[in-house]
């Protein structure tokens, strides 16, 4: 078996692979449902309801996803540059605490502009933290996969150190958590009572955003020329290491947003759970869209959507709810294999 690159993949072949890709999960999470003594109709069923079935589910599932558009925009960013940054995790974190830091009492500002203030003060924090393995990588040749992916680790034992010490909360009765932020630096919730927050739309807008960049601007076109081949794209006179480290400090600000999401719209404070592997489930939202930013969005409503749905379902089914956990990873895979078929043909011989 070898592959052939495909001259000019046909419309077809991009709307088609990416659902049979689908359809793979599909039937093997229902493999799986089988196996568990359940019908597979009715237990997507159930997930269906339980993602979008009521106003509570449906706001759920948008407030779920909200930190999910902005790693996997994070994510769609880096890797269109071919920066292949795995450290959406430690963004994601750098930017909940520098939240913390300033948004507790520090700057005491009305909300109008401390929130823009906080919002800037978590993208430098997670575009720092993602420009050193951006520089060791266009310097030193360091392989960013390796740097970026352990800088996940050092950022949770910093921020446990942190929440052990200077911002433990002294009125958090020993739990390791920090203090929670003023009425100021909160985001307002869109449906009062509801939990989904105004970071949903900030999300939707930097989908957009972000969508311009790529398809408008000169420092898109750059960075998709970066990212067919860069040997190339030197030879026309592109500064490569210059487009991968302004990539890195747009995809670590992203990355940082999901932080301050959670910290300023939904918890109100810092604690190590904070995240349930929003960085790593970023790269599976954003290979879902194939990198398209507003594709982002609906594969993000997606993902969080078998979440929140299969939460529900197993309390009723009594299926598991790793069923979901199941269905995005079979679903990165195939999307992974379908991305790959759009460029390349299979012969056999």
């Amino acid at each position: 078996m070898r592959l052939e690159p495909r001259p000019a993949p046909g419309m077809a072949t991009l709307v088609l692979l990416p659902l049979g890709a689908i359809l793979v999960t599909v039937l093997a999470a229902s493999l799986l449902v089988l196996a568990a003594g359940a019908s597979p109709l009715s237990v997507f069923g159930l997930v269906l309801k339980g993602a979008a079935g009521t106003q509570f589910a449906l706001l759920e599932t948008l407030t779920r996803a909200t930190p999910l558009i902005f790693t996997g925009l994070a994510i769609a960013v880096a890797f269109r540059a071919k920066l292949w940054n795995i450290g959406a995790e430690a963004q994601l974190y750098a930017g909940a605490v520098a939240t913390v830091v300033l948004g507790t009492g520090a700057l005491p500002l009305p909300a109008p502009i401390l929130v823009p203030l906080l919002m800037i003060a978590a993208v430098s924090a997670g575009a720092l933290l993602l420009l050193g393995p951006a520089i060791l990588k266009t310097r030193f040749g360091v392989d960013e996969v390796v740097t970026t992916l352990l800088l996940n680790f050092i950022m949770l034992l910093f921020v446990s150190m942190l929440l052990e010490g200077v911002l433990k909360d002294p009125m958090g009765l020993g739990w390791p958590q920090s203090q929670k932020l003023i009425a100021e630096a909160r985001l307002p919730r869109i449906i009062t009572g509801k939990r989904l927050h105004y970071g949903f739309v900030v999300a939707v807008f930097s989908a957009i955003v972000v969508w311009i960049i790529m398809k408008k601007t000169a420092l898109g076109y750059e960075m998709r020329a970066v990212g067919h081949n860069p040997t190339a794209a030197r030879f026309a006179g592109i500064p490569v290491n210059g487009v991968l480290l302004k990539t890195a400090i747009l995809s670590g600000g992203l990355a940082a947003l999901a932080g301050f999401s959670e910290v300023a719209g939904l918890k109100g404070n810092l604690t190590l759970d904070l995240s349930p592997g929003f960085g790593y489930s970023g790269i599976v939202v954003a290979m879902l869209a194939m990198l398209n930013p507003l594709g982002v969005v609906a594969a993000a409503i997606f993902v969080a959507g078998i979440f929140v749905g299969a939460d529900a379902m197993s309390r009723t089914a009594g299926v598991p709810s790793y069923i979901a956990n199941v269905m995005v990873a079979t679903a990165l895979l195939t999307m992974v294999t379908a991305i790959m078929l759009t460029r390349f043909k299979v012969r056999w011989r």
